[in-house]
């Protein structure tokens, strides 16, 4: 990204190439820089210089500016007309990027900007390579009127056609409101950073005039709420710098495209370790909780995974890892939250998960340990059943790898959710202790044999015999595989390699659905 500078030995088209050139790269001068660095924020360039590998960045249309008139704009002409745009490398591997310059027009959206992020993004899709965003800008220029809005669905309609054929990744580094936050939520993922950068439709004075509602910025849209209570980021840092660097650590486990396998690392840590501290991780006794993170560490190659949504919905622990250097997907019950039952929230995380999983061929491994879905009026009223419809069609769309361990237990629907053998995993595993069932052997015995325990003498001692019974018949830990439900009732310290077996087994998977359009997934 160096810049050439003029000088007095050459030309005059050069010299003056080399002055523009340098107008451009540097933008709106010290004192816009002075006062974007004051907010706690890096400028575009230095956004861009971070996310890429040194030296790769190849800027296109530099010296774009907008056509408008009016309002003072025809006065007003900067060069990259606030937002930059090109491609270049992390990893080795292309990148495109489109970058919002917050000091020209608050990096707010114009006819000339979006044609730039148009062009960028089309180019991303005909090159098959992920497309970052950089957005820090102030929503619409008022001043274009709908010409700027036209330019939102031009970026909102090619986000939908590049879905599931690139990673999309956005990266929230300052405000973005109105139409502006609809593209980030069209992409795969969206990282924001705490303080500086929020996302809402209508900002704290709408809603304050509509609704009477006080509300600071950062309360209405900021990276905790957006990370912690609305879903719509999966990842929230406290500096840019931090951000950026996870971006290309995410780049790093993802394909260029649909076409492509995610790229393989060679791994120090031995595929066949096993691991003699999963017998402690996890209690034998089902109704004790525990966290389901250090298994997964445990299973993964050293230990080294990045969680998806790891604020929201925290019942269900999504991951992206590597498993003897092959990139896998592992989607957990987290006993430790909620006991590990499935809701509305863990129900939409995994299904999203699995779904974009399965867009860009990363195997999915499934730790199962789920009592249930949550039992509720809200949870009934506010559609459960809709949306845990949304990750049982996204595991029974899913054409990837895919396996399932059954930790400890797996109760009801929520068992046949979880990627059972019945809805099309490749390859069902269980641990020794399972409990597969259509309910606990408690409330098994407490519908089954009411009467009988109602009009008994002992009714404690009858129900607790009722409950071996129960247990003795139907829930013993080899039920499932007798019935070929279970492919092999595994020891916990072999499940790595187990796993990093079946893994590369299935890695030649080829499996193709029915001719179609498209699917119609529950909403």
């Amino acid at each position: 990204m160096a810049t050439a500078q003029p000088s007095p030995d050459v030309p005059g088209p050069l010299a003056d190439l080399a002055a523009r050139r340098k107008e451009a790269y540097e933008g709106p001068g010290a004192a816009a820089t002075e006062r974007q660095h004051a907010k706690g924020k890096l400028t575009v360039r230095e956004r861009v210089e971070l996310l890429l590998d040194k030296g790769s960045f190849t800027e296109v249309e530099a010296f774009r500016r907008h056509r408008a008139t009016g309002f003072g704009l025809e006065a007003k002409k900067p060069y990259t007309d606030g937002v930059i745009t090109g491609w270049g490398r992390v990893e080795g591997r292309t990148v495109f990027v489109y970058a919002h310059d917050f000091r020209i027009f608050g990096g707010a959206l114009g006819e000339a900007h979006a044609a730039k992020i148009h062009k960028i993004m089309d180019m991303a899709i005909s090159a098959g390579a992920p497309l970052v965003s950089l957005n820090d800008g102030a929503g619409a220029r008022i001043q274009e009127g709908v010409s700027a809005l036209a330019g939102y669905g031009g970026i909102f309609r090619r986000n939908t056609r590049a879905s599931g054929v690139i990673p999309q990744i956005s990266v929230m580094l300052g405000p973005c409101a109105g139409g502006a936050a609809y593209s980030p939520a069209l992409t795969d993922f969206v990282f924001m950073v705490r303080d500086t950068s929020q996302m809402f439709i209508t900002g704290p004075d709408v809603v304050q005039a509509v609704t009477g509602e006080e509300i600071t910025q950062n309360g209405l849209g900021g990276a905790n709420v957006h990370a912690q209570t609305s879903g719509v980021a999966h990842f929230a840092y406290d500096d840019e710098e931090t951000c950026i660097a996870e971006v290309r650590h995410l780049l790093t486990l993802l394909p260029a495209n649909n076409r492509e396998m995610p790229p393989y690392e060679p791994a120090d840590d031995p595929a066949d370790r096993t691991s003699p501290a999963l017998t402690e991780l996890v209690p034998a006794d089902g109704s004790r909780a525990y966290d389901v993170r250090p298994v997964i560490e445990e299973l993964v190659d050293d230990g080294d995974y990045m969680e998806v949504h790891a604020g929201w919905a925290p019942n269900l622990v999504c991951a992206l890892a590597r498993l003897d250097g092959h990139v896998v997907g592992v989607v957990a019950n987290q006993p430790a939250a909620l006991a590990g039952v499935l809701d509305i929230r863990a129900s939409e995380k995994g299904a999203r998960f699995v779904q974009f999983c399965d867009a860009f061929n990363i195997p999915l491994i499934t730790l199962v340990d789920v009592p249930g879905f949550l039992p509720g009026v809200d949870q009934e009223h506010d559609g459960i059943i809709r949306h845990g419809a949304k990750l049982l069609y996204a595991y029974c769309n899913a054409t990837v790898p895919r396996i399932s361990v059954v930790l400890r237990k797996a109760y009801g629907g929520a068992y046949i959710v979880m990627d059972s053998r019945s809805i099309g995993a490749d390859v069902a595993l269980a641990w020794p202790g399972n409990e597969i069932a259509v309910m606990g052997a408690e409330g098994a015995a407490n519908v089954v044999f009411r009467r009988e325990i109602a009009a008994a003498d002992d009714p404690e001692h009858t129900r607790r015999q009722k409950i071996d019974e129960y247990r003795a018949e139907l829930v013993h830990p080899f039920y499932a595989a007798e019935r070929g439900l279970v492919d092999d009732v595994i020891d916990p310290r072999e499940t790595r390699p187990v796993l990093a077996r079946t893994v590369a087994m299935l890695l030649a998977k080829d499996s193709d659905l029915p001719r179609r359009k498209h699917g119609n997934p529950p909403q």
